[in-house]
Parts: C-alpha cells; sequence; structure tokens
C-alpha cells in the first residue's frame, strides 16, 4: 500500500468581515483546537493563491475564486512562517520533515456571508472580534496572523 504524504507548504487564509471579526473553525481531529483556514498544497508546483481559494472553498463552502465576487477580497499578505509540524500531525508528512513553510493570506467577505462546513474537517464555526479570535485559537502563528489584521487588512497586494 503507497502511502501520500502531505507537502510541507501551506496556507493559512484569515477569513474576516469589514468590522474585522474572524472566522474561526473547530477542527474534527481535535476539538480544542480553533483556527483560520489551513491547507497544504496539493502538488509542488500548485501556486500559494490557488491553494489558498481551493481550502477556502473545501472547508468553509466560500468561493473566492477568479470570476466570483469575493475574488477582490482574498490578498496575499507576503508573509510566511516556518514552524515545527506538530507531533500529532507528524505522520502525515515523509519521514525526516519536521518544518512547514505557511503563506498567508486574508479573505475579506461580507458581515452575515453562509459557512458551510466540511464535516469530516470541521464541526463548528463563530465569528469573533479579532482580539478574542486570537486569543481562541490554539496556534501561535494563526494569533500573531489575526493580531496583525488591522495593518495587513488595509493592503492593496492583490494575487
Amino acid at each position: 500500500m503507497s502511502m501520500s504524504y502531505k507537502i510541507p507548504q501551506s496556507v493559512l487564509v484569515v477569513i474576516y468581515t469589514p468590522v474585522l471579526d474572524v472566522l474561526l473553525i473547530r477542527r474534527a481531529d481535535a476539538t480544542d483546537f480553533w483556527q483560520s483556514v489551513t491547507g497544504s498544497k496539493d502538488a509542488l508546483d500548485e501556486p500559494f493563491h490557488e491553494t489558498a481559494v481551493r481550502e477556502v472553498r473545501e472547508e468553509t463552502g466560500i468561493d473566492c475564486a477568479p470570476g466570483t465576487p469575493l475574488q477582490q477580497g482574498l490578498l496575499d499578505w507576503q508573509l510566511e512562517n516556518v514552524y515545527d509540524i506538530y507531533p500529532r500531525w507528524q505522520h502525515r508528512y515523509a519521514p525526516g520533515v519536521t518544518r512547514n513553510t505557511e503563506h498567508l493570506f486574508g479573505l475579506m467577505v461580507p458581515a452575515g456571508t453562509p459557512v458551510c462546513l466540511s464535516p469530516r474537517e470541521h464541526t463548528a464555526y463563530r465569528w469573533l472580534p479579532y482580539r478574542q479570535a486570537a486569543l481562541t485559537c490554539f496556534s501561535p502563528s494563526n494569533a500573531e496572523a489575526i493580531l496583525m489584521l488591522p495593518r495587513l487588512a488595509t493592503s492593496k497586494v492583490q494575487t
């Protein structure tokens, strides 16, 4: 049996409203872990922007693909985090892979944007003011990205 390993290159997409309420989703495999949208590339040559669009749609049902009304809301923050892979998920990566590179995006959506979770991946969601969201999420890099939201949300760098 051949095992397909995760690529240690991923995206973190902070989804937020104009008043900086942030969408957090609870992982199905770790019910005390709240986070923003995250996910690995499907292929080494998959652009981070495509990964972000795909993961947002898969995990929340929100479509920000080119040609959709939310396309302009997806901003590449031009930032990356490199971190040690959590031991509980180490088995998903090839032997010897211990670090992941995470590329950051923000997605501004209108208040009241419907969310449709993938139940295989997430069991609940909530919108929280950005400071409270940062305190709630389990990942330090996710919390840091959320706390940068007031500055990054006004960025005009688009992909």
